[in-house]
C-alpha cells in the first residue's frame, strides 16, 4: 500500500501524539473529524471546515450510493474533487445506517436486503458490492461493511454479530484486492449536457484504476471483553492492517461500559497503526479516549446538537434558548475563536434559534466544530509537553462540574 503511514511520540500513559499520513496529506493525531454524510457538513462551506481546524472529514458510502451514486461521484473526479475537500477524506460503509434503519432492511449471511427510504426501490448490500462502492467514491480510508446491532445485546448476539463481521472482512479484502489487481467496472449510461466538461470517466485508459486507498476492519463484540479479544485477534490473523477501527460503541450503553471497553481493546491494538474511535464526539469522550490510547473520532453529534440550539462550552453543555438567555451579553465563551464567540453574544445566537433564522443553527454547528478541534490541539500540545494526564483530568473537572445549562 502507497502513501500511507504511521508514527508516533511523546506517549503519556496510554496517550500518544501521532501523525497519520495518506495520499492528501498528514493528519496530526488525536484528531476529531467532522462528518460530512453527503460530502457535506450539514450547512457548513468546506472553507469553514478547514478553518475550524479540520485536517480530515468523513463522507458515507450508503447514502452516496443511495444519492447521487456512488458511480456519480467517480465521474466527477471521486469525492474530494466532487467536495471540493482537497485533505484527506474516509467513507463509512453504512454498517451504522442498516443498524437504524431496521424497518427497511433484512441481513443474512449474503450481506444486507433493504428498500430505500428515497423512492422504496430493493437493493443488495454485500461486502463485494460496498467495496466497490467505496472504491468508486475514492476516499483515502474506506472502511469494512461489518453487522453492528444493539447496545446491551446479549452475549450470544454479540458474538455473533462480531464472527459474522470477521467473516465479511475477509469478503471486503478479497474484493478490495482484487479491484486494486483487476480495476473498476467501466461506468456507462452517465449524459453529459452539450458544452459541458467531459467526465472523468471518460478517460478509459486511467479510469478503471482506484485510486490508493486503505481498508479498515472495525473490532465488534458489544461490551463484552472476550468478544472484544477475540475480535481483534481474528482481525490481526487475517491481514496487516493501515489502520483499526473501534465500533459498536455509544449506541446506548452506559458510559463506564464504553470506557471499560477502551481500556479492553487498546493494549490488544498494534501501537504501530492509527486507532479509529467510531461515533464517538463528546468532549468529556474524546478525553477519556485519548487518555486509553484512541487516535481518530468521528460523531454526527457536534453538528446536530447544533443546529438544535445545545452548544459546548468549557464549563459544560448550554441550552441557547433557554429564557435565562435572553438579556445575556456574554459570548459563548470567550476561549472560542470560531464567528458565533467572537462576533455575537448569547442574547442574539438565542434570538436567531428561537425566530428560526438559518443562521442560528449554522453558527452553532461551527461553533461546536471549532471547540472539538481546539480541545484536540490543546491535547496534543499537552502531550507535547508531557502533562497531558493531568491536564485531561483538571478540564473535564471544569467541565463536568455544572452539568447542562
Amino acid at each position: 500500500m502507497t502513501g500511507f503511514g504511521f508514527r508516533h511520540s511523546h506517549a503519556n500513559g496510554s496517550a500518544r501524539l501521532g501523525w497519520f499520513t495518506t495520499p492528501h496529506g498528514t493528519i496530526e493525531t488525536p484528531a476529531f473529524m467532522p462528518v460530512g454524510t453527503h460530502a457535506s457538513v450539514r450547512g457548513l462551506s468546506m472553507q469553514e471546515i478547514r478553518a475550524a481546524g479540520a485536517q480530515m472529514i468523513l463522507a458515507n458510502a450508503y447514502h452516496l450510493y443511495l444519492r447521487p451514486g456512488d458511480e456519480m461521484v467517480r465521474a466527477f473526479g471521486g469525492v474530494h474533487a466532487f467536495a471540493r475537500w482537497d485533505g484527506p477524506m474516509l467513507t463509512d460503509s453504512g454498517g451504522y445506517q442498516v443498524f437504524s434503519l431496521a424497518r427497511y432492511r433484512q441481513v443474512n449471511e449474503a450481506g444486507v436486503e433493504f428498500r430505500s427510504k428515497l423512492d422504496g426501490s430493493l437493493h443488495q448490500y454485500t461486502p463485494e458490492k460496498v467495496m466497490q462502492i467505496e472504491r468508486n467514491i475514492g476516499a483515502d480510508v474506506i472502511m469494512q461493511l461489518d453487522e453492528l446491532i444493539e447496545g446491551g445485546s446479549a452475549h450470544r448476539a454479540s458474538y455473533l454479530a462480531m464472527q459474522r463481521s470477521l467473516r465479511w472482512l475477509e469478503r471486503c479484502r478479497v474484493e478490495f484486492e482484487r479491484l486494486s489487481r483487476d480495476g473498476r467496472a467501466p461506468v456507462t449510461g452517465l449524459v453529459v449536457p452539450e458544452g459541458a466538461p467531459p467526465l472523468f470517466t471518460r478517460d478509459v485508459d486511467r479510469d478503471p484504476l482506484a485510486p490508493p486507498q486503505a481498508l479498515f476492519p472495525i473490532v465488534q463484540g458489544g461490551t463484552y471483553p472476550d468478544l472484544r479479544t477475540a475480535s481483534i485477534e481474528g482481525i490481526l490473523n487475517s491481514g496487516d492492517w493501515e489502520g483499526i477501527a473501534v465500533g459498536g460503541l455509544s449506541v446506548g450503553e452506559a458510559k463506564q461500559a464504553m470506557y471499560d471497553t477502551f481500556d479492553t481493546c487498546a493494549p490488544l491494538l498494534p501501537v504501530n497503526k492509527p486507532r479509529y474511535l467510531m461515533g464517538v464526539g463528546f468532549p468529556d469522550d474524546l478525553l477519556e479516549a485519548v487518555s486509553r490510547g484512541m487516535d481518530l473520532f468521528d460523531c454526527v453529534a457536534p453538528t446536530r446538537m447544533g443546529r438544535h440550539g445545545t452548544v459546548f462550552t468549557r464549563d459544560g453543555k448550554v441550552q441557547i434558548q433557554k429564557s435565562s438567555n435572553r438579556t445575556d451579553r456574554r459570548p459563548l465563551t470567550d476561549e472560542c475563536a470560531c464567528p458565533a464567540c467572537t462576533q455575537y453574544d448569547r442574547a442574539y445566537l438565542r434570538h436567531l434559534m428561537v425566530t428560526e433564522e438559518p443562521l442560528g443553527p449554522r453558527l452553532l454547528a461551527l461553533h461546536n466544530l471549532t471547540f472539538l478541534m481546539a480541545l484536540m490541539t490543546s491535547a496534543r500540545e499537552h502531550l507535547l509537553l508531557g502533562d497531558y494526564a493531568s491536564w485531561s483530568a483538571s478540564w473535564l473537572a471544569r467541565y463536568r462540574a455544572k452539568g447542562q445549562r
